[in-house]
Parts: C-alpha cells; sequence; structure tokens
C-alpha cells in the first residue's frame, strides 16, 4: 500500500483524532490514502462512521497494543 500521508494522533481524544483526519484528507488529492494512528478507545467506532458520513473509503482497520491504525483513501 502505497501511504500519501501519515497522521499521528496518538494521546488526542474524540473529537480531535476525526478533526485532524478531517484537515489532512483537505489537503490531499483523490485517491490519495492517508494512514492514520490513534489511541482513542473510541476510534474504531468514529472513524468507520466518518468514512460513511463522508465518502471516503475506510481501506483497512487495526489495533496493536492499543494503538489503532486506519487508512482512509480520499473520494
Amino acid at each position: 500500500m502505497n501511504i500519501n500521508l501519515e497522521l499521528d494522533t496518538r494521546g488526542l481524544n474524540c473529537p480531535l483524532p476525526i478533526l485532524k483526519t478531517k484537515k489532512a484528507l483537505a489537503s490531499m488529492q483523490s485517491g490519495e490514502l492517508l494512514k492514520i494512528v490513534s489511541t482513542d478507545g473510541g476510534a474504531l467506532r468514529d472513524f468507520q462512521a466518518f468514512a460513511k458520513q463522508t465518502g471516503h473509503e475506510l481501506v483497512s482497520q487495526s489495533e496493536n497494543a492499543g494503538e489503532f491504525v486506519f487508512v482512509l483513501k480520499h473520494k
């Protein structure tokens, strides 16, 4: 997977990871991939809802040792 931009939101709680993601996506082109790393326990639910509401594709999500990693594809 060719990631175009990475966003580290570790230590930030809702709604900051989503707000920072929205800002990062605004600077990206259609089809580009954004990787987000978060420690927010609500991130799984939040990013699924964000993708559904905005039309960006949630390409992957994973969790390892309390860190959540998401890859979003800009619509």
